[in-house]
């Protein structure tokens, strides 16, 4: 029998710090409330954080490997790339 989890590969976005986290996870509905809810280490400093990314692999080892690639500037390049429409609506609306 084949194991059925689901592994997500997330990214998280402060608009004021313009800065993306993003990580891994097998139960993304809670990982965002915990990351909203201030019980994750890494980004509780950033504040107000929103889901801009995510995607779904049925191998753990998949959802790692993917989240290091995404993680590398080229990785967070392309995210800004792929989400360039997002970007520039995030940009035109500080103030």
């Amino acid at each position: 029998m084949t194991n059925t989890s689901m592994y997500y590969i997330y990214a998280l976005y402060n608009k004021k710090l313009d800065k993306i986290y993003i990580g891994f996870t097998n139960n993304l509905k809670q990982r965002i409330q915990d990351h909203k809810n201030n019980k994750v280490h890494t980004t509780y400093r950033m504040g107000e954080i929103k889901l801009i990314y995510y995607e779904a692999c049925l191998s753990k080892k998949d959802a790692q490997t993917r989240e290091s690639q995404l993680k590398t500037g080229f990785g967070r390049s392309y995210l800004r790339r792929r989400l360039k429409n997002y970007f520039e609506g995030a940009r035109s609306s500080v103030g």
